[in-house]
């Protein structure tokens, strides 16, 4: 590893973390990827991630877990490091009605301590990861980072608004820029496997059944990769200003007193679940045999997203519409799986 600045991306064997590290080695930067490697889905693929990863001479790995204070504090002590990326987190709504406190050590221990370290060693910008689940019960739509996100309907969502709470505080107390995105709905290869794309992908090839909840009524933000991906760089370059104006009018009197920032990141363009499927179908060759279930607890309806700020600030556009993406998807699967 390099003595030049480097960057920390957690949950680097994770898929945003794989492809966000991944850009960024392209861009000539000098990735330290940090991961539990946990067992929430197969162990296998995270390891292949990194395995890419570390062919490049510019990445460095720790495997380790967030939440253990004094192993994450040694990474820091022993890189130099200018700027974070936190995805590490234990995601998934229906699993924190399961497993509650998986989602507290991860998502709020192992946050806080991203923060501390972060302040102690004079990060120039931490991006990290929130979700539109924090919208919870929200049906104004779209939805905006102005709107209220007061009523999260999972575990999961009440740990990433919380996020969103302790990083405006370091952001005011100690000056440190941070950046929050609500992620909508991301998909595309090397995604992961508890996720719908797949779950369907693999019961259609196999002519099994795939579980359809809230009877298809659902819509969805989708939103491939590649267009998060972009967000993220964009943002990670350009952190919030850190000045003081007790007087702003601006719509959200948080962003004027520190340096902290929260964006959307979407499509834009919320799709039927059932389209979802019948794009899925198509690249596929192969019909589905839908099983038809009530809405699952914890489950929003809807999700759109504006991107108003994102796409003002940065000049964020997504490209990829969902039938190309999950066009791209399919390949991959069928290439990884070995279909023919």
């Amino acid at each position: 590893m390099s003595k030049e600045k480097n960057i920390i991306v957690t949950g680097s064997a994770g898929f945003i973390g794989y492809h966000t590290s991944l850009n960024l080695l392209s861009s000539g930067e000098y990735i330290i990827g940090i991961d539990n490697h946990n067992d929430y889905y197969d162990p296998k693929i995270k390891d292949q991630r990194v395995n890419r990863l570390k062919k490049n001479k510019n990445y460095k790995h720790y495997k380790l877990d967030i939440s253990n204070k004094e192993s994450l504090s040694d990474v820091f002590k022993k890189n130099k490091i200018y700027k974070v990326i936190n995805l590490a987190a234990q995601a998934g709504v229906r699993y924190s009605i399961k497993n509650p406190l998986a989602y507290i050590k991860s998502n709020i221990v192992g946050f806080a301590n991203i923060l501390e370290n972060c302040r102690n060693h004079n990060i120039e910008h931490l991006v990290y990861a929130s979700t539109s689940s924090v919208y919870g019960a929200n049906t104004k739509m779209p939805f905006s980072e102005h709107d209220s996100a007061n009523h999260p309907l999972s575990v999961y969502a009440a740990t990433k608004k919380s996020n969103e709470l302790m990083a405006h505080s370091y952001s005011y107390l100690y000056k440190l820029p941070t950046t929050g995105l609500r992620f909508f709905t991301v998909y595309g290869p090397w995604g992961r496997p508890d996720m719908a794309l797949f779950k369907f992908t693999k019961n259609i090839l196999s002519e099994k059944p795939i579980d359809v909840f809230n009877y298809g009524k659902h819509s969805r933000d989708f939103t491939y990769i590649d267009d998060i991906v972009q967000g993220i760089t964009k943002t990670l370059n350009n952190s919030a200003t850190s000045n003081i104006n007790w007087n702003s009018n601006q719509p959200d009197p948080a962003t004027s007193i520190a340096p902290w920032r929260i964006y959307n990141i979407g499509n834009n363009k919320p799709v039927q679940l059932m389209e979802y499927i019948h794009a899925l179908e198509k690249h596929l060759g192969k019909k589905a045999i839908i099983n038809f279930l009530p809405i699952q607890q914890g489950d929003v309806p809807d999700t759109y997203a504006n991107i108003d700020n994102l796409k003002n600030k940065y000049n964020y556009k997504p490209s990829t519409s969902v039938f190309e993406g999950v066009s791209k998807f399919v390949k991959w699967y069928k290439s990884y799986y070995e279909y023919d």
